[in-house]
């Protein structure tokens, strides 16, 4: 008994489905292939052929990723097993060689494959055929869609750069025109090298020569171009009238024609990329910078710089202010960045600004701004930045410190004794002995100490250990997990008689009242290790903390008691209103602007063209006005109105179609502005009624 017949029923199942599979990746395929192509024709005016190799690669890409195409008898086999119960599991046996099976096992096969004929086998890529002949349906309804709707590059908001798709839309030439070659040719500052095209839509840099080439079919007698603001350029010709040669500087953007003999062509655009100048980015210092007593009076500058073709100078403009009122003086001078070299696009640039160096004292400030200036001699200046060095003096002065509330002056005594005591231990260290150096130092360490205490009561902070929970017991390392859980929770849980929020401050005092402490325990450790000198920054930090609170707590109250003249109750609302006029409000409305007008009207005009088809006399001179505006606004920018004043100019000529009018519409309604809020009264009418009641009443009383 052989079983080849069941193997071959098998292998056509198998490649029956395998088929099936790759007709589902073949539809998929198609379908992106579809809108692809549409997409592109219709934006970059691309040739058709392209879509084949397209959709061999889609239909590979697709085939890589999904592999169900890859089926054997033994995937046919499997599946055959689970989905047809008649089989009992048994299609297996039809692809073993007959001679490996046993008696028992070749009847079971025989039974398998008369099973297998009689059945209908399953699809298992029915649900994934009906899918992608939806998918490709859908595909072709869209495609339809962008066909025909008015999809190209100029409705797309692209930069006007020389390798914009502007110059691959679809153009319209004349039939005498064979050929046409331009050669844009950028202006020096760009660094860049002449490029040819043979388009006449244009995208040249602000100042580039573009030279004009254009080949006819047939001798001409006259070729001309003319450009949106009405001047002619007329080309020369050789002795045959076939080749024309022009050539003109882009200064701006516009849009121009191509008249052969009498013949005018379809409007070209002409875009013009402006050169940007220089923009500068400055990382650090911030806005406004202070320089604290014992800081290092330096400030680094961090820039980054950037232009579109090249940088040719940088430097810092800084100027230092010093003196107060009338007697004050101004210092400029110009800073220059020691790794600078012009020619590149972008920098990273730093300098070190060195306060002294520059001759600045402790209460000068320095203003500075960044200046760059690109090869197309366009400069850029950055905002203004402010560094003030801190003048010591200021802090010292007990201007200002009159208050209310008087809590603090004579904490803030001892803290300025503390810093000139300390000032004076400094001048007298090469005169004294190191012993009484160190003593007197340690001494006021201790002050230091007690006036922290002292400042500490405010928080409620009663011992030298509970100040700013900072302060640790040498023998915390040997404290229970236990404790350390308790101390994590306190940290999270609201306690009644938490010894911080026992005071009478606010969390923004007490905030700062800690950092006040924490400047205090500095400036102690400093002076207990015998470095004064080091001990002044965080002295000078501490008093301006206390000096910034002692501003906040004054307090002002106004005066009180005031006594005005007693009213006599029985002439209350008794006056006289009869002479006096109401008030008048005039508001001058002024007309909407004529053009707006006219805009609106053909935009209604054109709507009604689309039922009729028809214009008459007047239509038609409100839309040679509404084309006057567009062509103004076409010459400004023509990648947004040119379109639309192209399909204008169809329909006055009543050469249009409904497609023309839609885009002819599209570029007025970018035209007409929303309409300003109409006024509206604001009095009210239930107001004057009971305006009039009042006097009414009045009069009865009399």
């Amino acid at each position: 008994m052989d079983n080849s017949r069941g193997k071959q029923m098998l292998l056509q199942l198998k490649q029956k489905w395998v088929f099936k599979a790759l007709l589902i990746h073949l539809l998929i395929a198609t379908s992106l292939s579809i809108i692809a192509t549409v997409l592109v024709y219709k934006i970059y005016s691309a040739s058709l052929l392209w879509s084949l190799p397209f959709l061999v690669t889609v239909f590979l890409i697709t085939m890589l990723v999904y592999k169900n195409w890859k089926l054997t008898e033994w995937d046919v086999s499997r599946f055959l097993n689970v989905t047809k119960p008649t089989l009992e599991e048994s299609t297996d046996l039809l692809l073993t060689p007959t001679v490996s099976l046993n008696f028992l096992e070749q009847l079971q096969a025989r039974k398998v494959e008369t099973e297998l004929a009689a059945i209908i086998p399953p699809d298992p890529f029915k649900r994934q055929f009906i899918t992608s002949l939806i998918v490709l349906l859908v595909a072709i309804i869209v495609g339809g869609i962008l066909w025909q709707a008015p999809l190209n590059s100029s409705h797309l908001n692209t930069s006007a750069t020389p390798n914009s798709p502007i110059n691959y839309i679809s153009e319209i030439i004349l039939p005498e025109i064979k050929n046409t070659n331009l050669i844009v040719t950028p202006p020096a500052y760009t660094g860049k090298t002449a490029r040819q095209q043979n388009r006449f839509n244009v995208v040249a840099e602000e100042g580039a020569i573009v030279s004009w080439q254009i080949t006819t079919n047939v001798a001409a007698k006259k070729v001309k171009l003319i450009f949106n603001n009405g001047f002619v350029l007329s080309l020369n010709t050789d002795n045959k009238h076939l080749v024309w040669r022009t050539q003109k500087v882009i200064k701006g953007p516009g849009f121009y024609q191509v008249k052969v003999n009498n013949k005018l062509s379809e409007l070209y655009k002409i875009e013009s990329v402006k050169d940007q100048p220089p923009t500068i980015t400055l990382q650090s210092p911030p806005p406004s910078t202070t320089i604290n007593y014992g800081e290092p009076e330096r400030v680094a500058a961090k820039v980054t710089l950037a232009d579109d073709y090249s940088i040719t100078a940088a430097n810092i403009s800084a100027t230092i202010s010093s003196g107060q009122g009338e007697a004050v003086k101004f210092k400029e001078q110009k800073l220059v960045f020691e790794n600078f070299a012009a020619g590149r696009r972008e920098y990273q640039l730093q300098k070190l600004i060195d306060c002294k160096a520059l001759g600045m004292q402790p209460g000068d400030e320095l203003y500075f701004f960044i200046t760059a200036v690109d090869n197309h001699k366009q400069e850029t200046r950055s905002e203004v930045y402010i560094v003030t060095l801190q003048d010591t003096t200021d802090l010292m002065s007990m201007d200002g410190m009159a208050t209310s509330l008087d809590i603090k002056p004579e904490l803030f005594r001892s803290q300025r004794q503390i810093i000139i005591e300390t000032e004076q231990l400094i001048k007298d260290k090469a005169t004294i002995t190191p012993e009484a150096f160190k003593n007197k130092s340690n001494d006021l360490g201790t002050d230091q100490k007690l006036l922290r205490l002292r400042y500490g009561k405010f928080l409620g902070e009663e011992t030298d250990n509970e100040i700013g929970g900072d302060y640790h017991d040498e023998h915390d390392h040997e404290k229970s997990n236990t404790e350390n859980a308790n101390k994590i929770l306190d940290q999270y849980s609201h306690k009644h008689d938490n010894t911080e929020d026992a005071t009478f401050f606010d969390a923004a005092t007490k905030k700062q009242l800690k950092a006040t402490l924490n400047e205090m325990w500095s400036a102690e450790l400093k002076l207990r290790t015998f470095l004064p000198k080091e001990a002044l920054p965080f002295e000078y930090k501490a008093l301006k903390l206390l000096k910034d609170l002692q501003q906040k707590s004054r307090a002002y109250v106004p005066k009180t008691g005031f006594k005005s003249t007693p009213l006599k109750l029985d002439k209350r609302l008794t006056g006289d209103l009869t002479k006096i006029n109401q008030p008048v409000t005039k508001q001058s409305i002024q007309k909407p602007e004529a053009t707006a007008t006219n805009t609106r009207r053909a935009l209604g005009i054109l709507e009604q063209l689309k039922a009729s088809g028809e214009i008459d006399a007047s239509s038609k001179e409100m839309l040679q006005q509404a084309f006057h505006q567009l062509s103004i606004r076409a010459a400004n920018q023509p990648s947004m109105y040119l379109l639309s004043l192209s399909a204008l100019r169809k329909v006055l000529n009543e050469n249009f179609r409904v497609r023309d009018i839609k885009n002819a519409e599209q570029g007025l309604q970018k035209m007409v502005a929303p309409p300003d809020k109409l006024p509206y009264p604001t009095g009210n009418a239930a107001m004057n009624l009971s305006k009039h009641y009042f006097l009414n009443l009045n009069k009865g009383n009399r």
